[in-house]
């Protein structure tokens, strides 16, 4: 997936400034920066629910201006939203089937719904329950899932550690590293720049909708700039 020179404006606002960059087939990319820096709006523009006003997205080769946000999860682009948007009053089942409804998934439910109790087990031990009625974690865990069951190719997660304990964000960074292993590309947006750099390959940072930093995430991890802004160091 490549950006070029993207401009997104949310009406005479201007929310990103000409950000480009690639994310290559089987990496982890995390996309860091603090509240308001373009994190997810860089994420509405590659999955079809913004358009830019300059600049162009294309994945695999093939340009989406054209192409709807709804025909993008045809072509293997997955996004699992800040807040998880889960159907509260539906069961964890129900939650997961939705996931699968593209022709190219449903095919394969069963095998993907074998596979999302795998990496989660305890949503097979709550498939009955309401998704609602779940705790931060587990919500989080099941929209994962459902966006597993649409068979990614590029999964992108917007926030996905907010609001969760210590030990559930480990587990959390372990389930996309596991993802990833899967032979899923992912694209990561999160605060925790620790957690993120950690578990990433290359990573890139935003500070009021520019990019100002990119590189290994290793590298990035050690640069004294990316520290003192956020890391506290």
């Amino acid at each position: 997936m490549r950006l070029e020179g993207i401009d997104a404006f949310y009406g005479d606002l201007q929310a990103l400034h000409g950000v480009g960059f690639e994310v290559r087939q089987g990496e982890i990319v995390a996309l860091v920066g603090a509240n308001a820096a373009g994190k997810t709006t860089t994420l509405r523009v590659i999955s079809g629910t913004l358009a830019p006003r300059g600049g162009g997205v294309a994945f695999q080769g093939a340009e989406l201006a054209a192409v709807p946000a709804h025909r993008r999860v045809d072509l293997g682009i997955v996004q699992v939203p800040e807040g998880r948007r889960l159907f509260p009053f539906m069961t964890v089942l129900e939650n997961l089937l939705l996931g699968a409804h593209i022709a190219g998934a449903r095919a394969a439910r069963d095998r993907s719904l074998e596979q999302a109790f795998t990496l989660f087990p305890v949503l097979a031990e709550r498939k009955g329950q309401l998704a609602g009625s779940l705790s931060g974690g587990e919500q989080q865990m099941l929209a994962i899932g459902r966006a597993l069951m649409a068979r990614p190719k590029l999964l992108m997660l917007d926030e996905p550690t907010l609001g969760l304990a210590p030990i559930l964000v480990r587990t959390i960074f372990a389930t996309v590293k596991a993802i990833n292993q899967a032979g899923v590309t992912v694209l990561l947006v999160e605060q925790n720049v620790r957690h993120a750099l950690a578990v990433a390959h290359r990573a890139f940072v935003l500070e009021n909708g520019r990019l100002v930093l990119a590189g290994p995430a290793r590298d990035l991890l050690a640069d004294d700039r990316l520290k003192k802004a956020y890391l506290g160091l």
